[in-house]
Order: structure tokens, then sequence, then C-alpha cells
């Protein structure tokens, strides 16, 4: 499947592990197949713009949100602030906080 595919499940699968969602409650909110759900967020299945309109309804994220600097990446093909932001959209709030503060540690130790 396309790289956008895979993003866009990505993203979609870390708004709904933010609210504490299963997929089956992804499904019932957005009236998809829970089985539907799984797929996209795996980046198995093209899913329509109106599916994906429905499931940023039930998360409660504009939908612009979802596809926001998809096509951004640099000579090698990857896109690390994109990559930094999956990764850190995956994890709790709390957990957030603490890997910010890390890296703000980090950073002093640059200027040093």
């Amino acid at each position: 499947m396309s790289e956008i595919a895979k993003s866009v499940g990505q993203r979609i699968r870390n708004y709904r592990n933010q609210l504490g969602f299963s997929q089956e409650k992804l499904a019932e909110l957005s009236g998809c197949h829970p089985t539907y759900i799984g797929q996209i967020e795996r980046g198995e299945k093209n899913a329509t713009i109106e599916s994906i309109e429905k499931i940023s309804s039930a998360l409660n994220v504009p939908l612009s949100k979802l596809f926001e600097k998809l096509d951004t990446s640099d000579k090698t093909g990857r896109n690390i602030p994109l990559e930094c932001y999956e990764f850190l959209s995956a994890k709790t709030q709390e957990e957030q906080e603490q890997i910010y503060r890390i890296l703000i540690e980090m950073d002093k130790y640059k200027e040093s």
C-alpha cells in the first residue's frame, strides 16, 4: 500500500490510542466495520474520503490533521520531523512531557 495510506492509518491509530478507544469503539462511533478500521490503521486498505471523514469525526480530529505535512521528505526519502511527530503522538500526554523534558536537557548540553 502507499506511504500515504500507511501514514494516515498510523495517525488514526495514534489518535484512537490517545483517546483510549479500541478499534471496536472507533468502528461503532464512525459506522465502519472493526476489521476495516484495523486494515486502514495498518495501511492495508485505501480508505474512501467518506470513511476517513467519518473516522476523523468520531475521533473529533479535523480531517486536515490526518493529511498535513505528509509530503515533506528529505533526499533520503525520510521525513524525520514527521517520524518524530508520529512517535510522540503515539505516547500518552505524560510520556510526551517526559520525552520533551529529555530533549530540552539534551539540547542544553549541545550548547555547552
